[in-house]
């Protein structure tokens, strides 16, 4: 496993990443909500291919930092660089486009819609045609109708659902649930992927093939991944980078073997060495 490097804003970068601009960096990124300091000098650095963790107690604020990656909250302090550009002002439309795509704690899909159309709405920014050409069903709505529906089903694949295509979304079984909203944001073709607890409410079967489809992700599109997640035996078995936050502070960053042999992250978020769930 690649040694991580110090950065000159507090980040850690793996070796192999050195020589490139990280796809996603923070600089003392923080949020006040009222008198509430919630996020503090949250100093990251995400490599381009790099699978990194996000660990902390509940409440930590680990998810208010997902809302400020992806613009649904406005940093009080610090910067967001997404693909080396400052995400600033720009609404979370905007910073998706320009390649960072999440899954949530709660499952959000469109119930009432099948598989497939559920995937197919993570891919409506490259759908080519105009209103008039989807009114009066021109050759170019079907041509890139045709070639959507082809790359969601390959999305699909990814994760063995092709046979689930045109069921409703609300029907399937919770983990294939969490599987097919990975698909979506997937199919906005994002540089970084953000998955919030990805494994919670899935048995030890349904996490052990979530570890091998997140590295499935990454080779195929060759993306990084920032996962926040409970489950250590995913974390330390899937993670090359790990960062620790109590308070919305990061008291601990590091590879999985250093995250581990810290006494205090032992003591305070795995409970025990050997992993288990914290």
């Amino acid at each position: 496993m690649s040694e991580l490097h110090p950065l000159p804003s507090n980040s850690y970068l793996l070796a192999r990443d050195m020589d490139k601009t990280p796809v996603l960096e923070t600089h003392h990124l923080g949020i006040d909500f009222g008198g509430l300091m919630a996020v503090d000098d949250f100093s990251i650095a995400i490599g381009r291919e790099e699978i990194a963790g996000l660990i902390g107690p509940n409440g930590a604020g680990k998810t208010t930092i997902f809302n400020l990656l992806t613009n649904v909250y406005t940093p009080t302090r610090g910067d967001i660089l997404l693909e080396g550009i400052d995400t600033r002002g720009m609404k979370t439309c905007q910073v998706i486009r320009l390649g960072i795509a999440r899954t949530f704690q709660n499952i959000r899909l469109f119930r009432n819609m099948t598989v497939l159309d559920n995937v197919l709405v993570g891919l409506h920014n490259e759908m080519d045609y105009g209103v008039p050409g989807a009114i009066l069903r021109l050759p170019g709505y079907w041509r890139a109708e045709k070639i959507a529906r082809a790359r969601a089903m390959e999305y699909l694949s990814i994760f063995e659902m092709e046979d689930m295509a045109n069921d409703l979304a609300g029907s399937l079984p919770y983990g294939a649930q969490r599987r097919l909203e990975i698909a979506r944001a997937m199919a906005t073709n994002p540089s970084i992927l953000l998955l919030d607890e990805p494994a919670a409410g899935m048995n030890p079967a349904e996490t052990a093939a979530l570890m091998e489809n997140i590295r499935k992700i990454r080779e195929t599109f060759h993306i990084a991944i920032l996962l926040i997640e409970h489950d250590m035996n995913l974390v330390m078995g899937i993670c090359e980078s790990i960062a620790v936050l109590n308070y919305g502070k990061i008291i601990a960053k590091g590879t999985p073997e250093q995250i581990r042999a810290n006494p205090a992250v032992v003591e305070a978020y795995l409970g025990r060495k050997g992993g288990g769930r914290a």
